[in-house]
């Protein structure tokens, strides 16, 4: 669980990112699921952009996405959304304590 200032500090991380996956029409997939696995992997924290089409809650898919591949909410804003997830074998992102 994330607290407040660690929450706040991979926000401003995140406000730097691309989102690198969209979630389309066919809505979560197996295969969104998969490659978000191997990008939280790689990467910890994610950018994810929901388009129009899909006809999904932002929030809502955020959590259920991030409580499927393991991970932190972060935040959502407008149709994108944020999700962490620390690598514990090869750590990159070093969060504040407390």
């Amino acid at each position: 669980m994330l607290t407040g200032k660690q929450r706040s500090y991979l926000r401003s991380m995140a406000n730097g990112i691309k989102p690198i996956t969209q979630i389309g029409k066919s809505g979560l997939t197996d295969a969104f699921l998969e490659q978000l696995d191997l990008a939280l992997d790689a990467r910890e924290i994610v950018k994810v952009t929901i388009l129009e089409t899909s006809l999904l809650d932002t929030k809502d898919t955020a959590n259920e996405v991030a409580q499927s591949v393991r991970a932190e909410f972060v935040q959502a804003i407008g149709n994108k959304f944020v999700i962490y997830r620390k690598n514990h074998k090869n750590p990159k992102i070093e969060l504040p304590k407390g």
